[in-house]
């Protein structure tokens, strides 16, 4: 095995992260791996905070939709940029933020355990979808689970709801909506247990692709880098994602396209269901295929061709 020349509290390796709660709770947690797994202290790392056009606090009040903000690469732009420089070694994302291709230079292929993928209720006197009111305020600022809301119950009042936890959890005790919805992983990572949420079961409403998992980008050519993530890699969080992100990379997944997918693995099987909507979910489509785990990247290709070849004529005329 080739010697790696390992981070010192002289000479840190600097991990580059946004400045959230959850994003700094997800550097820290790699971070603990990478120090666990070659017994160094933490000061071997420093947490390098960057900040990104999607933290810009007048963007987060404005409570427009992503994709009118500059969609995903919002929170990645400003982050790859000093990965590319040299001015930290390692970038911490969240994956569902993460656009399908990565910059010439940058390499995404380590993926940390995943949390909790499901979606989660959160209100302060409701516990479920089914406890609203016909023509209740309902708060989102994302896409999918707009459109999934709207295709169960199209008697809904759909508002833009954006900001981190406090944010949100502020407006709702503010009466801006009756509840909102935010992701389990976040809630769990940050031990909000205080939070009145609920776990959404997948069958009710699909994740967004790669929702739960904490992804590690680096120099293509950064070869310690390498060496030492893939000591902290999770092989089945990779399997699962490799069949997620070709379903969304084929369906041109963007923040504009109403897009869940989820792959799950029991034993040498991955089962991956996918969905594509339309964001007024007038109309949705969707698909549930099993396969080798092997085989996961092509099913996800297969999948996105079958639904797009369902959806035919005029489903997505509303792109532009």
């Amino acid at each position: 095995m080739t010697q790696i020349d390992l981070p010192s509290p002289a000479s840190p390796l600097k991990i580059g992260t946004r400045g959230s709660p959850l994003a700094l709770a997800q550097a820290y947690e790699t971070r603990a791996r990478l120090a666990a797994a070659f017994d160094l202290p933490d000061d071997a790392f420093e947490i390098v905070v960057i900040k990104t056009t999607g933290d810009n606090q007048a963007l987060i009040a404005a409570d427009k939709p992503l994709k009118e903000l500059g969609g995903k690469g919002l929170f990645t732009k400003e982050i790859e940029e000093d990965l590319l420089s040299g001015a930290i070694d390692i970038a911490v994302h969240s994956m569902k933020d993460m656009p399908v291709q990565q910059p010439e230079g940058l390499m995404l292929d380590t993926y940390l355990p995943r949390e909790d993928v499901r979606d989660a209720f959160i209100s302060p006197s409701l516990a479920s979808i089914h406890d609203l009111a016909k023509g209740a305020v309902v708060g989102t600022s994302s896409l999918r689970r707009r459109a999934q809301l709207l295709h169960r119950r199209p008697d809904l009042n759909v508002v833009q709801f954006r900001g981190n936890v406090q944010t949100r959890l502020r407006k709702l005790s503010e009466g801006v909506a009756e509840c909102t919805f935010l992701a389990m992983a976040g809630l769990n990572r940050l031990a909000m247990a205080d939070v009145p949420a609920n776990a959404i079961e997948t069958n009710d409403m699909l994740p967004a692709v790669a929702q739960g998992a904490i992804g590690i980008e680096r120099r293509t050519s950064d070869s310690r880098a390498a060496d030492m993530l893939a000591a902290i890699h999770d092989q089945q969080t990779g399997q699962r994602l490799a069949a997620e992100r070709a379903f969304l990379a084929a369906l041109d997944g963007s923040c504009e396209t109403p897009i869940a997918g989820l792959a799950e693995l029991d034993g040498t099987t991955l089962r991956l269901r996918g969905e594509v909507l339309r964001p007024d979910g007038s109309e949705a489509i969707s698909d549930d295929q099993s396969c080798p785990i092997e085989d996961g990247a092509e099913l996800g290709r297969a999948m996105a061709a079958k639904l797009l070849d369902q959806a035919g004529e005029g489903f997505f005329d509303w792109k532009r």
